[in-house]
């Protein structure tokens, strides 16, 4: 009961924003588009593309706010981050930012020139960090360490200036990492600076492991 009360004080003002969010997504995805231009855009289209990275930035700015507090007060105890998690999942951050970052990788699939000419995926970047050093308070992150490199490698070619360093900062494999993963039966390599993994590629070369 305390839990549907909570929702209907904050249904008005977020749910008046989610459907902005969504008017914004539905009005980017792509239509029937015979005949366009291949990399031209419609103004109508560019300036709905303008608006969803000023509403990306306003969003993030108040995450951006918020998230460090949520980890000084959560870091206490378990039992604090218990709390503090559910008073962040029911604020924007957790309504609102994890349909938007699923809303921009379904536009990235579909138009990712678009979706570069609008600017506003660089914006989520920012939040990279803060969402990192907040779930790392969460019990049980030791287990799920492995895995945190998922999504931002989804749009990792997509960030260029700046925010292309901030990815590179994140997706950073250190040489422990590298040899921890390989004593756990993997096989990540390094060419030129970068990590591959070549564990499929071994079963099927016809040459010894120690060349590879």
């Amino acid at each position: 009961m305390d839990q549907e009360l909570y929702s209907k004080e904050r249904s008005a003002s977020l749910d008046l924003l989610l459907r902005f969010q969504r008017l914004l997504v539905s009005k980017l995805y792509p239509a029937d588009c015979v005949g366009q231009v291949p990399n031209t855009y419609s103004p109508d289209l560019l300036g709905v593309g303008s608006l969803l990275k000023k509403y990306t930035a306003l969003l993030c700015t108040h995450i951006g706010d918020i998230l460090p507090v949520a980890t000084s007060i959560a870091s206490a105890s378990h039992r604090h981050f218990a709390e503090v998690s559910r008073v962040v999942d029911g604020d924007l951050t957790g309504i609102l930012l994890p349909e938007l970052v699923v809303s921009i990788v379904l536009l990235l699939s579909k138009n990712a020139g678009l979706m570069q000419e609008a600017g506003a995926i660089p914006l989520l970047a920012g939040l990279l960090e803060h969402l990192d050093r907040f779930n790392h308070l969460a019990p049980g992150k030791e287990r799920d360490d492995n895995e945190d490199l998922a999504w931002p490698g989804i749009m990792g070619s997509f960030f260029t200036g700046q925010s292309c360093r901030n990815n590179e900062e994140v997706t950073l494999i250190r040489k422990a990492d590298l040899e921890n993963h390989n004593k756990d039966g993997g096989f990540w390599t390094v060419i030129d600076g970068k990590v591959y993994d070549i564990k499929d590629f071994q079963t099927q070369s016809l040459t010894g492991s120690s060349i590879l």
